[in-house]
């Protein structure tokens, strides 16, 4: 625990002015970052008497080594810099939104020449226009279906597209008048965007001049006695207005806004928010977090807007938001959600009328979420507690092993030899620390050694970065072979306060395997003088777990939360090893003399082949007939002839039914 006097600024060090600061602890990792209009004053309370300060703040700023600030112009500014530096350094004392559920958007991909509409979930893509997001997938799944009738917009995958396009038939939605059939040529592209648009248009709240144009239509049908017309535009106004009353009308005024509303007690809060466009509910999503950070609910409000629209431009921000308490510089903040919008944006809180009952109506959603996920979570936490205990007492450690890495080796018949590392926390999986290695200081399969050489190499850079300087040092006599390399990795790369993967130690390391492998684990942790961290192995045969220098296992009972958690951990390593063996493996098999040729694209590779017919009689190709092949210069056609020379030739495929000697035409096997 760190004395905030051993690192407290200098008077007069810091500008009086707005700006962005963070505290590093000593591993030089961003802990926390926070604005301010004035640094002064602001990083003036943190190192006030402890006894003073709130009980989470005291412990960040104990936990904290350094501060150091950045300067900015305004405070619009700061709140952007803000924003970035908590998407990019994750620091564990920030208040961190997180969504209870993945939500589904109705997306229409207008980036495709047939615009599809589909659900969507996740990140969101350029040029596709989405609604949302919605609260269960089946929901928009029956306002698709009411309106396909209206417009019948394309809602097949791009499989069954181009199937129907080849054998000129399509799909029932086509049959029943539910899709234009743009696949079969029913429709023109521009047609079924124009269909595309108005679906757009409709979802996006002008609904009232549409159904007024369907009614006159029907009118119109009907005093021509065109009566069947008539009907099937009177079941189109129908299905519209009942895909219309999925969407409750909220608010008479067609406003379009977003109600932003917030539960918390002392360690968590809860954030709801409505959508609201056209005067209707169109979507609802909410987020809970732990209140890791002293913030009020103006800070929580601010946390959730900037994690909102931190991504979003144009529309996609309202002309309204409506909050229960505004943020501390809420000037600031409704002119950069301006910003976003590229209009004025307006942030208040509701006084009376609709939207204060509206908000109400938020807010006991807010309320109900944080009471679900309390309930979840102590239930939750109680049987990872559990979990962690029973390992420790089993294992007899001093404390609970908040942080378990697992290792395992994964092979094929000796080949592609790799391992894994996976991290778990608290019980739960840290993917974001994962590890995989390349075995590359021997041949063959040995999974006792290879145990050794990962051990030992995770922990050599453990040791590295408790005594680095800001740079990995280079140590070519003992090359690293994990991959990948990133820019982490790299010599002479600055210290940048993001987390990194070897930079802190386990307190249990978990193998795969029974007593040769856990004695391999032992002894590389030996051989760098690390004493604090303690080893076991999980057998697979009788899910034994086994430790060093003991002839017989602990055996732990089959309903015991703690031999649970770790077959999870194990099984999780098992999995993340197996998928980069077969990767590597299909790479391998994929692979011809032509990747080693430099310069040598994909799109030339392509077109030797298909100049020759195949790979074989590319080898035998002369450099003067290489030549004759488009975009293909003579030192290129050198390089491909003693890439080939280089390589040795491939045994002939065999098929194993007719015994055929088969040609090889693919470039897809080793040559």
């Amino acid at each position: 625990m760190a004395d905030p006097s051993s690192y407290r600024p200098k008077p007069g060090q810091i500008p009086d002015s707005p700006g962005v600061y963070r505290f590093r602890d000593d591993h030089r990792r961003v802990i926390y970052v926070g604005k301010a209009k004035s640094l002064r004053q602001r990083l003036a309370n943190y190192f006030q008497d402890l006894a003073g300060l709130h009980p989470r703040t005291r412990t960040m700023v104990t936990t904290a080594a350094s501060v150091e600030w950045t300067v900015v112009s305004t405070e619009v500014e700061a709140l952007q810099l803000e924003y970035s530096w908590i998407k990019e350094y994750d620091p564990r004392f920030n208040v961190k939104y997180r969504d209870d559920k993945s939500y589904p958007f109705l997306a229409v991909t207008l980036n495709e020449e047939f615009p599809r509409v589909q659900v969507m979930r996740g990140a969101k893509k350029k040029g596709v226009r989405y609604f949302g997001p919605y609260g269960h997938a089946w929901a928009i799944r029956e306002t698709v279906d009411l309106m396909l009738r209206v417009f019948p917009v394309r809602t097949c995958s791009a499989g069954v597209f181009k199937n129907a396009a080849r054998t000129g038939r399509p799909c029932l939605l086509g049959y029943i008048g539910k899709c234009s059939a743009p696949c079969v040529g029913r429709v023109t592209p521009e047609e079924h965007r124009e269909l595309a648009e108005e679906f757009c248009d409709f979802m996006a709240g002008r609904t009232g001049t549409y159904i007024r144009r369907l009614e006159q239509r029907m009118t119109d049908a009907a005093e021509e006695m065109e009566y069947e017309k008539a009907g099937r535009l009177r079941d189109d106004i129908g299905a519209l207005r009942r895909a219309m009353e999925k969407n409750a009308v909220v608010l008479a005024d067609a406003t379009d806004a977003d109600l932003i509303a917030v539960a918390e007690d002392e360690l968590e809060a809860a954030v709801q928010i409505f959508h609201v466009r056209g005067g209707r509910v169109r979507g609802q999503r909410g987020w809970v977090t732990d209140k890791v950070e002293a913030v009020e609910t103006a800070g929580l409000v601010e946390h959730a807007l900037q994690q909102l629209y931190g991504e979003e431009s144009g529309d996609a921000v309202p002309k309204e938001v409506l909050v229960p308490a505004l943020p501390e510089d809420a000037e600031a903040v409704t002119q950069w959600l301006s910003e976003r919008r590229g209009s004025q944006v307006s942030l208040r809180i509701p006084q009376r009328g609709d939207k204060k009952d509206l908000m109400a109506t938020v807010g006991r959603n807010a309320q109900q979420s944080l009471v679900l996920h309390k309930t979840k979570r102590a239930s939750d936490l109680t049987t990872r507690s559990r979990a962690l205990e029973e390992i420790a007492e089993a294992l007899g450690l001093d404390s609970a092993p908040l942080r378990i890495e697992c290792f395992d080796i994964s092979h094929l018949q000796g080949d592609d030899v790799v391992a894994s590392m996976v991290v778990f926390e608290d019980g739960l999986a840290r993917k974001g620390e994962y590890r995989r290695f390349q075995i590359k200081t021997f041949e063959g399969q040995d999974d006792v050694r290879s145990m050794h050489e990962v051990i030992g190499r995770r922990f050599r850079r453990y040791l590295q970065e408790k005594e680095r300087t800001g740079e990995w040092p280079e140590q070519p006599e003992q090359p690293d072979h994990s991959e990948p390399a990133g820019p982490l990795d790299q010599p002479g790369r600055e210290d940048d306060g993001r987390p990194k993967r070897f930079a802190y130690p386990p307190q249990l390391v978990v193998v795969d395997g029974g007593q040769p492998q856990v004695a391999a684990a032992k002894r590389a942790l030996d051989e760098l003088g690390i004493d604090d961290v303690a080893v076991c192995g999980l057998a697979k045969r009788l899910e034994e777990v086994w430790v060093p220098g003991e002839s017989d296992p602990v055996v732990l009972p089959r309903s015991s939360e703690g031999l649970y958690l770790l077959q999870r951990v194990r099984d999780e390593a098992h999995r993340f090893a197996i998928t980069y063996q077969r990767a590597k493996r299909a790479k391998r098999v994929r692979s011809s003399p032509l990747d080693d040729v430099p310069g040598l694209g994909e799109s030339r590779k392509q077109s030797l082949i298909k100049h020759f017919g195949s790979v074989k009689k590319l080898r035998q190709a002369t450099i003067d007939q290489i030549c004759e092949v488009p975009g293909v210069g003579r030192k290129t056609a050198e390089s491909v002839v003693v890439a080939f020379a280089k390589a040795a030739p491939a045994a002939p495929a065999v098929n194993t039914a007719t015994g055929e000697i088969m040609e090889d035409n693919g470039g897809s096997t080793h040559d």
